[in-house]
């Protein structure tokens, strides 16, 4: 177990993303996105992240059904502010009030009456909104320290896939404020920018969440999805590395988990799947010893597009 900063919340090193859970990726099965939930909490995983702008509030809502069943002691419970959608339509609102709303909508819909760590949802947004990331700092989680306060939520926290904006309104509020953050993409087989920060959130006692260990889909044998922002040279590279992972008789997806999980300066990471299949091979492999010569010769075969980015979307 692990320590997310100086929470006192100590977390296995693979955890559950919910995303999923909303049909985020493609359509799912209730029943099965439930069960997937329940073989997650039963293998160890008492750490769940969801948000409600995941398939519009589908994946908090169906994630709620999927609580009912568990003990509240058995797991942790982390969602998120900022970041909406109605009907097929993205909305953003950074706003005390509305953040204030949103952790008692969320509670309504997970079938809780506490949460333990509130985040501000992919701040970058905000970033390119009036009032940029200072409204973050003025508005947004002050509300949340306010609600912590109150004892409605434990910790408060921030994500964003542009690391140097979570060290920005970490640097522009008072020290204490945030907890922890959470990034994805930047600590995977392609991308381990995370590294590079790991000083300054350890100095300041946050805790680091990590998501996405596949990268969203660019380190699979199922390759990216249509709408993956990573530019082609980055795709062609992990193909190849996936091909040579697959001749090596390792799926590139097993060496991924497990290179994610494997520094203990990242306190957890967040994998996805409504897929109860999926979540106990995930679980098992996350438990099998890494194969470090693969993990060099992959990241030899990525090359120069090892640390490429994108923008979020």
């Amino acid at each position: 177990m692990r320590e997310i900063g100086k929470t006192g919340m100590m977390v296995q090193p693979l955890s559950f993303g919910a995303s999923s859970l909303g049909g985020v990726f493609h359509g799912i099965k209730e029943s099965e996105a439930i069960e997937a939930v329940h073989v997650a909490v039963d293998g160890g995983m008492n750490f769940i992240d969801v948000s409600p702008y995941y398939g519009h509030y589908k994946a908090e809502t169906v994630l709620g059904k999927a609580l009912r069943e568990i003990p509240r002691d058995k797991y942790l419970l982390s969602t998120k502010v900022g970041r909406y959608g109605k009907d097929g339509v993205n909305t953003w609102d950074y706003s005390g009030k509305r953040a204030t709303e949103s952790v008692y909508e969320s509670m309504e819909r997970l079938g809780i009456d506490h949460i333990d760590l509130i985040n501000v949802h992919d701040i970058e947004f905000q970033a390119a909104l009036p009032g940029g990331l200072q409204k973050v700092c003025d508005e947004t989680l002050p509300a949340l320290v306010e609600l912590r306060e109150k004892g409605i939520v434990s910790h408060v926290g921030i994500t964003d896939l542009q690391l140097k904006n979570l060290k920005w309104v970490i640097e522009h509020v008072p020290a204490g404020t945030v907890e922890s953050i959470l990034n994805f993409c930047h600590y995977c087989l392609c991308d381990d920018e995370l590294i590079d920060y790991l000083d300054f959130f350890e100095e300041r006692g946050i805790g680091v969440i990590n998501a996405s260990p596949l990268s969203m889909g660019l380190l699979s044998e199922r390759g990216v999805p249509d709408w993956h922002p990573a530019p082609k040279p980055l795709v062609e590279a992990c193909q190849r590395a996936m091909q040579h992972c697959k001749a090596k008789g390792t799926p590139i997806e097993k060496l991924a988990i497990q290179y994610s999980v494997s520094n203990p300066r990242v306190t957890t990471t967040l994998f996805s799947s409504a897929n109860p299949v999926n979540v106990k091979r995930n679980l098992e492999w996350s438990k099998e010893p890494i194969d470090m010569q693969l993990v060099q010769e992959v990241q030899e075969i990525i090359g120069d597009q090892k640390r490429v980015t994108w923008a979020n979307s």
